[in-house]
């Protein structure tokens, strides 16, 4: 594989000074396009997703769908969501969705992460873990609205998709993208990608009878660099709880952008006050030992002898 050398860095978690490099190199922002309407479920995606970063398989569980699992896992960073959709008129309809890490552009799991330099954000949007910084929290685990990132309890270590950051840096698209045989997944641009992802909303609204279609690129967290063609988008709930207005928790919102700063400016009134006392006092002397005083021992009372 190829490393990540030829991608800038945007953001690290809990990093305390300036990106090295930061604003050196312009880059586009990328996205990826997942277009649910000419999804087959045929999980070729899955299958090129665990073979190019080379995990583990796993044994799959049969829960009465044709998902491969529950959920997402730390080695199974992409899963095709089955959903059977009734409608009013008794019939249904098959909504399948490739979930994954949608690389948000204000990441919650960056935001949550303490360690310096577990979790970047490149220039162009992706957002990546780098697991021999991370310390296994798992705050990034309660700080993602979509619950993506896994832990893997033998390593201590959390993953999830890195939209193949190792081949973008080396000018190609994801491998996933790459086995997709509908032309359901498509990699470029972010203006791009949204120019198309309008265009084929635009077709089922006036074409196929698809009222509600739209696009699915979330404003609540900035917008992502993963976005989705839906069928519905004014209930993308029915897609395997695909969230109407992902938020990052708030206790992660108010710790970083209000405790944490004024504990800091705390900290440093503190050693301010510590500095002046210093000069106005000066340094602690040492004080003078105490006169000791001997006490002889009362006398015996008269009349008794020894």
């Amino acid at each position: 594989m190829s490393d990540r050398g030829t991608l800038r860095i945007q953001q690290i978690s809990a990093h305390p000074g300036p990106v090295a490099g930061e604003g050196a190199q312009r880059q586009d922002k990328v996205c990826k396009l997942i277009d649910t309407t000419t999804c087959i479920g045929c999980k070729a995606c899955e299958v090129a997703c665990v073979e190019w970063n080379d995990m583990p398989f796993q044994t799959t569980y049969f829960d009465n769908t044709y998902q491969t699992m529950p959920d997402t896992d730390w080695n199974y960073w992409n899963l095709i969501k089955f959903n059977e959709d009734e409608h009013d008129n008794g019939s249904f309809a098959w909504l399948m969705r490739k979930h994954q890490c949608m690389h948000c552009e204000d990441p919650g799991c960056l935001r949550a992460c303490p360690a310096d330099g577990a979790i970047v954000q490149y220039s162009n949007g992706i957002v990546d873990f780098q697991q021999e910084n991370c310390i296994g929290c798992q705050f990034c685990v309660s700080g993602c609205p979509f619950n993506i990132p896994k832990f893997n309890p033998n390593t201590k270590k959390v993953y999830k998709c890195t939209l193949c950051s190792d081949r973008v840096g080396a000018g190609l698209e994801p491998a996933c993208i790459k086995a997709c045989p509908t032309g359901c997944l498509h990699f470029g641009t972010k203006d791009d990608m949204k120019f198309l992802a309008e265009n084929r909303a635009s077709q089922l609204r006036e074409v196929s009878g698809f009222q509600n279609a739209g696009v699915y690129d979330p404003d609540t967290i900035g917008g992502t660099h993963v976005i989705y063609v839906l069928h519905d988008a004014t209930k993308p709930e029915r897609y395997g709880n695909l969230p109407a207005k992902p938020r990052i928790p708030l206790s992660f919102t108010v710790w970083k952008d209000i405790f944490k700063p004024i504990g800091l400016f705390g900290a440093m009134l503190g050693f301010v006050g510590v500095v002046m006392h210093y000069v106005f006092e000066g340094p602690r002397r040492e004080q003078p030992t105490p006169p000791v005083v001997r006490i002889d021992p009362p006398p015996p009372p008269a009349g008794k002898e020894n």
